[in-house]
């Protein structure tokens, strides 16, 4: 394609978009619309954050830090079919049902769905309470991480995509080297030119043997976060599908132009694939049109697993504000691309945590993404970190332990959760002495634990046994600083 070509095709592209800008901008004349994307890493808990998020405004849950809601200006917050058909839907009920009857945690996202929540209001200004309509739709996108983590291969062809790749895989050769050797014992075949190369099978059984590499790295003993590309690990309806059937090579011991029918040229069509029909496909239909977003991060699971976990998520995290369009709200926004202008980095599972923990554990959340926040600050966008819990499953209390009084936290560990020798069964209690967060903020200084991680022991516990209120109404999902983190998002459009 010429370059010539190339304009004209973003053009038209930036025309499309501008077009569809100016129907949702009449249509925000009359009831505002914010769309919210939600998304984070594997195990961060993006379901049960939505949920949450729901639960408390449909029911009224308590938010002392939610302006609208603490000033009594929050009338109410009910759910609307949803504006784009062609998602599926958040399971809002089912995944509401699993956290209060069953006391189950949700199965984590594997792929994009949507919800309506309409929120009426008073206006706290008077032109708002006389001229507006006291109505916002607020339209929740909740997508995978690991998808957001493929945006930065629109920039990358196949040679760079596979010179970061073959970076990260020879800097952990304990979780890479099948995928090493089986490339090493296929070299020539792979550096072939007549064609030989080209070999089917063998282009499985490396895309297969990547594909291991890559879920070695999820683990919870690694807590590795850059995973791309992104499908490699939830294929869904793209399973054994040729665009998934590549892996990186090491272009830099192959010819720059490879044979058409070699393996190289294989593997960088099936790759070029990937990003014409799973990525670009995703930004463009998704990605594109979010004014907000929230990126929840598993601190604690990188913190147990160390210091590759810590430096894998710093570089995931930049990657991924790298990926954003920040910029001022504007009503001139249906010019051009819609901008992020706010983006919430949220740290979950702060109930895992002392409350003398919770500032630490958001300062060390704010040095990972402070370059990269610096950056969308200068295009107008806010940005912060905040530790949470959207669904509060232990409490916190002191005990007696060798004659100290300790702070504990008490909640019901999992089935099969193991605590000091004992293997528990989900329906017991126990009280956890869950350590303390290094003081230090910058990931680089952290004392390390001799067993590897960072000194911060935890199990996983049930969802909370909810309490009834006299007239047999269930009580909201109680929660770690969701009113703090919806005020930040929502505050100043409910003002």
């Amino acid at each position: 394609m010429s370059k010539l070509e190339r304009t004209f095709q973003y053009m038209r592209g930036e025309t499309r978009h501008a077009l569809k800008n100016i129907a949702q901008t009449t249509e925000d004349l009359t009831t505002p619309t914010i769309r919210l994307g939600v998304t984070g890493l594997a195990r961060a808990g993006k379901t049960v954050f939505i949920t949450s998020l729901l639960h408390n405004l449909i029911t009224g849950g308590r938010l002392p830090l939610f302006t609208p809601m603490a000033s009594g200006r929050l009338a109410r917050a009910y759910l609307q079919p949803q504006p784009d058909d062609d998602v599926p839907r958040f399971d809002y009920e089912d995944h509401l049902e699993q956290l209060v009857d069953e006391r189950l945690w949700p199965a984590s996202t594997k792929q994009v769905s949507q919800l309506r929540l309409t929120i009426e209001y008073e206006s706290a200004t008077f032109l708002g309470r006389n001229l507006g309509t006291g109505r916002l739709h607020l339209d929740i996108v909740d997508y995978p991480g690991e998808w957001l983590l493929d945006l930065p291969l629109l920039s990358q062809d196949f040679t760079s995509f596979s010179a970061a790749a073959f970076a990260r895989a020879r800097a952990r050769p304990d979780l890479a080297g099948e995928w090493l050797a089986l490339l090493d014992a296929n070299s020539a075949a792979i550096a072939a030119e007549d064609g030989s190369g080209g070999d089917e099978q063998l282009a499985r059984a490396l895309a297969a043997a990547f594909t291991d590499y890559l879920r070695r790295c999820r683990l919870d003993d690694n807590a590795l976060s850059m995973l791309p590309p992104g499908r490699f690990l939830m294929p869904g309806e793209m399973a054994d599908s040729p665009a998934l059937t590549f892996c990186p090579l090491d272009t830099a011991a192959l010819p720059r132009r490879p044979a058409p029918d070699s393996l190289h040229a294989m593997m960088q069509r099936r790759y070029e694939a990937y990003r014409t029909h799973v990525v670009k496909p995703f930004f463009k239909h998704h990605f594109a049109k979010l004014d907000r977003q929230v990126v929840l991060v598993d601190m604690l699971q990188a913190l147990n697993a160390g210091e590759h976990a810590l430096d894998d998520l710093q570089t995931a995290l930049h990657e991924i504000l790298g990926a954003f369009k920040p910029g001022s709200s504007s009503w001139l926004r249906f010019i051009g691309a819609r901008r992020i202008d706010k983006i919430l980095f949220a740290a979950t599972k702060a109930d895992h945590l002392q409350k003398e923990d919770h500032d630490k554990m958001q300062a060390l959340l704010g040095t990972l993404v402070a370059n990269a926040s610096a950056r969308a600050s200068r295009h107008g966008a806010q940005v912060e970190a905040m530790a949470l819990a959207s669904v509060r499953a232990t409490r916190q209390t002191m005990l007696r332990h060798d004659g100290d009084e300790l702070p504990a936290l008490i909640g019901t560990p999992l089935p099969g959760e193991t605590l000091d020798g004992q293997r528990y069964d989900g329906t017991e209690q126990a009280a956890l002495f869950p350590g303390d967060l290094p003081a230090s903020t910058d990931p680089h200084t952290l004392p390390a634990a001799p067993e590897g991680g960072y000194g911060v022991n935890f199990v996983r516990f049930r969802p909370p046994q909810l309490r009834q209120t006299a007239e047999g109404m269930t009580c909201a999902l109680p929660h770690i600083r969701m009113d703090r983190a919806l005020d930040f998002l929502l505050g100043d459009k409910l003002a």
